[in-house]
Protein backbone atom coordinates (compact mmCIF):
# COMPACT_ATOMS: atom_id res chain seq x y z
CA UNK A 1 0.00 0.00 0.00
CA UNK A 2 2.81 1.99 0.98
CA UNK A 3 4.91 1.99 -2.51
CA UNK A 4 1.54 2.61 -4.08
CA UNK A 5 1.05 5.81 -2.37
CA UNK A 6 4.59 6.62 -3.23
CA UNK A 7 3.83 6.09 -6.31
CA UNK A 8 0.44 8.42 -6.70
CA UNK A 9 2.33 11.01 -5.06
CA UNK A 10 5.33 10.90 -7.69
CA UNK A 11 3.04 10.86 -10.40
CA UNK A 12 1.02 14.12 -9.26
CA UNK A 13 3.27 16.71 -11.45
CA UNK A 14 2.80 14.45 -14.59
CA UNK A 15 -1.29 13.90 -13.59
CA UNK A 16 -1.16 17.85 -13.45
CA UNK A 17 0.42 18.49 -16.57
CA UNK A 18 -2.55 16.05 -18.55
CA UNK A 19 -3.98 19.65 -19.17
CA UNK A 20 -1.39 19.82 -21.91
CA UNK A 21 -2.98 16.73 -23.49
CA UNK A 22 -6.83 18.35 -24.14
CA UNK A 23 -7.63 20.55 -27.03
CA UNK A 24 -7.32 24.76 -26.94
CA UNK A 25 -11.01 24.79 -28.31
CA UNK A 26 -14.03 25.76 -26.87
CA UNK A 27 -15.72 22.31 -27.85
CA UNK A 28 -14.09 18.66 -27.48
CA UNK A 29 -16.17 15.57 -29.41
CA UNK A 30 -15.33 11.91 -28.53
CA UNK A 31 -17.12 9.08 -29.32
CA UNK A 32 -18.20 8.54 -25.70
CA UNK A 33 -19.14 12.63 -25.01
CA UNK A 34 -19.15 15.96 -26.16
CA UNK A 35 -17.67 18.20 -23.76
CA UNK A 36 -18.14 22.46 -24.36
CA UNK A 37 -15.89 24.52 -21.85
CA UNK A 38 -18.62 27.58 -21.10
CA UNK A 39 -17.12 29.95 -18.58
CA UNK A 40 -13.38 29.38 -19.57
CA UNK A 41 -13.50 29.11 -23.62
CA UNK A 42 -11.06 26.72 -24.03
CA UNK A 43 -11.03 23.01 -22.90
CA UNK A 44 -7.05 22.83 -21.63
CA UNK A 45 -7.66 25.74 -19.33
CA UNK A 46 -10.49 24.01 -18.17
CA UNK A 47 -8.36 21.04 -17.33
CA UNK A 48 -5.83 23.12 -15.83
CA UNK A 49 -8.00 25.06 -13.67
CA UNK A 50 -9.81 21.60 -12.44
CA UNK A 51 -5.99 20.51 -12.07
CA UNK A 52 -5.18 23.20 -9.66
CA UNK A 53 -7.74 22.26 -7.51
CA UNK A 54 -7.77 18.14 -7.70
CA UNK A 55 -3.60 17.69 -7.13
CA UNK A 56 -3.81 19.21 -3.67
CA UNK A 57 -7.02 17.61 -2.34
CA UNK A 58 -5.20 14.75 -3.50
CA UNK A 59 -2.87 15.39 -1.69
CA UNK A 60 -4.71 15.99 1.27
CA UNK A 61 -6.64 13.38 1.30
CA UNK A 62 -3.22 11.04 0.94
CA UNK A 63 -2.10 13.30 3.99
CA UNK A 64 -5.13 12.59 6.06
CA UNK A 65 -5.07 8.83 5.58
CA UNK A 66 -1.45 8.42 6.35
CA UNK A 67 -1.07 10.98 9.41
CA UNK A 68 -0.25 9.38 12.37
CA UNK A 69 0.13 12.16 14.62
CA UNK A 70 -2.98 13.00 16.81
CA UNK A 71 -3.88 16.25 14.92
CA UNK A 72 -4.74 14.73 11.97
CA UNK A 73 -8.14 16.35 11.72
CA UNK A 74 -6.96 19.75 11.48
CA UNK A 75 -6.05 18.44 7.76
CA UNK A 76 -10.02 18.29 6.85
CA UNK A 77 -10.10 22.05 7.13
CA UNK A 78 -7.81 22.50 4.35
CA UNK A 79 -9.52 19.43 2.60
CA UNK A 80 -12.67 20.84 2.48
CA UNK A 81 -11.30 23.94 0.66
CA UNK A 82 -9.72 22.61 -1.93
CA UNK A 83 -13.12 20.03 -2.60
CA UNK A 84 -15.12 23.34 -2.30
CA UNK A 85 -13.04 25.34 -5.06
CA UNK A 86 -12.83 22.31 -7.43
CA UNK A 87 -16.90 21.74 -7.33
CA UNK A 88 -16.81 25.61 -7.65
CA UNK A 89 -14.26 25.23 -11.02
CA UNK A 90 -16.36 22.12 -12.22
CA UNK A 91 -19.74 24.53 -12.00
CA UNK A 92 -18.60 26.67 -15.12
CA UNK A 93 -21.46 29.21 -14.53
CA UNK A 94 -19.43 30.57 -11.61
CA UNK A 95 -17.78 33.85 -11.74
CA UNK A 96 -16.00 34.28 -8.82
CA UNK A 97 -14.62 30.42 -7.99
CA UNK A 98 -12.45 31.09 -4.56
CA UNK A 99 -14.73 33.11 -2.65
CA UNK A 100 -17.53 30.88 -0.75
CA UNK A 101 -16.15 28.16 0.40
CA UNK A 102 -15.18 29.94 3.18
CA UNK A 103 -18.74 29.97 4.35
CA UNK A 104 -19.27 26.08 4.26
CA UNK A 105 -15.77 25.19 5.70
CA UNK A 106 -17.21 27.09 9.38
CA UNK A 107 -19.41 24.64 10.34
CA UNK A 108 -16.20 21.87 9.50
CA UNK A 109 -13.89 24.31 11.48
CA UNK A 110 -16.72 24.21 14.68
CA UNK A 111 -16.34 20.62 14.92
CA UNK A 112 -12.75 19.58 14.20
CA UNK A 113 -11.01 22.66 16.01
CA UNK A 114 -12.49 22.11 19.84
CA UNK A 115 -12.13 17.88 18.58
CA UNK A 116 -8.23 18.64 18.04
CA UNK A 117 -8.35 20.68 21.25
CA UNK A 118 -9.90 18.17 23.56
CA UNK A 119 -7.36 15.35 22.25
CA UNK A 120 -4.84 17.42 22.55
CA UNK A 121 -5.82 18.01 26.13
CA UNK A 122 -5.95 14.58 26.99
CA UNK A 123 -2.61 13.86 25.99
CA UNK A 124 -1.38 16.52 27.49
CA UNK A 125 -2.75 15.49 31.26
CA UNK A 126 -1.95 11.80 30.42
CA UNK A 127 1.63 12.59 29.70
CA UNK A 128 1.96 15.10 32.87
CA UNK A 129 -0.81 13.44 35.10
CA UNK A 130 -2.67 15.85 35.37
CA UNK A 131 -6.18 15.17 36.53
CA UNK A 132 -9.35 16.99 33.79
CA UNK A 133 -11.73 16.95 36.36
CA UNK A 134 -11.18 20.93 36.98
CA UNK A 135 -10.98 21.71 33.17
CA UNK A 136 -14.44 20.06 32.73
CA UNK A 137 -16.10 21.35 35.35
CA UNK A 138 -14.71 24.87 34.28
CA UNK A 139 -16.13 24.30 31.18
CA UNK A 140 -19.51 23.23 32.05
CA UNK A 141 -19.88 26.17 34.64
CA UNK A 142 -22.05 29.12 33.07
CA UNK A 143 -20.62 32.19 33.86
CA UNK A 144 -20.90 35.46 31.96
CA UNK A 145 -18.86 36.63 29.43
CA UNK A 146 -17.86 39.70 31.03
CA UNK A 147 -16.73 36.98 34.18
CA UNK A 148 -14.96 34.75 31.79
CA UNK A 149 -13.24 37.80 30.56
CA UNK A 150 -11.97 38.87 33.93
CA UNK A 151 -11.01 35.05 34.54
CA UNK A 152 -9.11 35.36 31.33
CA UNK A 153 -7.07 38.49 32.21
CA UNK A 154 -6.31 37.76 35.58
Amino acid sequence: MGSIIAVIIAATPYIFYTYRSFPDTKVWETFLFTYESNWYQKISVSVWTIMTKFIPLLLMVIWFLTCKHWWYHVILIPTGMFFFQLISVINDDLEYTDEVEIWYLIPIMAIIIPLVYLIRAKLFSRMHGNNLDDFEEELKSKKSLTSQLKDLFK
